[in-house]
């Protein structure tokens, strides 16, 4: 937005704002604009509404992929009543419809624990009837049509789930990196430790160093990935820092290489640094503390 204290009386006017004192013009109604509000809704209505495929169908369920604001059409028939199947865990708080007089509509579950499912049951007097409901629960708010006819019905129709399905995968890979080995093929009988940790005390500092001979593993509190990850630097016998490679592997770092003297540094002009050194060079070189 271009605030209006910038430009001139000109320039306000070719961009359509409001001088100081001036009355704001008020929106063009849907009927200045040639579109009748009561066709408007409803086309807009037709394009949200998702009809059922066969393909969508899981034996006698019809399955869709949940979209909000998304209005879903359901086919019932007079004297049989069509399952309407909540997500597993799904809490229902409460269902509203627009005819309750020609419609029965219940509400029960099924499993327990965390498979423990709600169900919405529909079931119209006659055919020929069109309502809609509004499910709502702790997780979302459900749009559904429903059409009452003489002979076929769904008998049950349900949801997938996909951004929650990609959370939980998520969390499945995170997981599996968290449990995975830091490396693979380690000479425990090789590893060193003992490396000296001093400097200043962020809530990142690291817990541990250690190497194999070949590699240099540094060890953080489990909330290193919750924020800044420092930038490692070699420190040189010149004291000059040289930037290190490494990886994250959970919360530790990999460095394919042995180092005497290392710093992890974070900030600009008011610099956090926490020095790592091999015990066999911490009485050859000072370090902060």
């Amino acid at each position: 937005m271009i605030p209006s204290i910038l430009l001139s009386p000109v320039g306000a006017l070719a961009f359509g704002l409001a001088m100081p004192g001036d009355q704001a013009p008020p929106p063009p109604r849907m009927k200045e604009l040639g579109t009748r509000p009561d066709r408007a809704v409803g086309k807009a209505t037709r394009l949200a509404t998702i009809e059922p495929t066969v393909p969508a169908f899981v034996n006698a369920t019809a399955v869709f992929a949940w979209n909000d604001g998304v209005v879903y059409h359901a086919y019932t028939a007079a004297g049989r009543v069509t399952d309407i199947i909540l997500q597993p865990g799904e809490i229902l708080g409460s269902v509203a419809s627009g005819d309750t007089a020609r419609w029965i509509i219940g509400d029960t579950t099924s499993g327990s624990g965390a498979d423990k499912r709600a169900h919405v049951l529909v079931k119209p007097f006659a055919a020929g009837l069109t309502t809609n409901l509004v499910i709502t629960t702790d997780r979302r708010t459900y749009h559904v049509l429903l059409t009452s006819g003489s002979a076929s019905a769904m008998a049950a129709l349900s949801w997938t789930y996909p951004a929650d399905e990609m959370v939980a995968l998520r969390k499945v890979e995170e997981a599996k990196a968290a449990a995975a080995p830091v490396a693979a093929g380690l000479d425990v009988d090789a590893l060193r430790f003992g490396y000296t940790i001093s400097g200043d005390r962020p809530g990142w500092r690291p817990l541990r160093a250690f190497d194999d001979g070949r590699q240099t593993f540094i060890e953080f509190p489990a909330t290193l990935g919750q924020g800044d990850a420092p930038p490692l630097f070699a420190i040189g016998a010149d004291g000059n820092a040289e930037l290190i490679n490494y990886r994250v592997r959970g919360h530790f770092y990999v460095v394919d290489r042995l180092f005497d003297v290392a710093e992890l540094r974070l900030g600009t002009k008011k610099q956090i640094v926490v020095r790592i050194q091999r015990p066999d060079i911490d009485r050859q070189r000072g370090g902060r503390k």
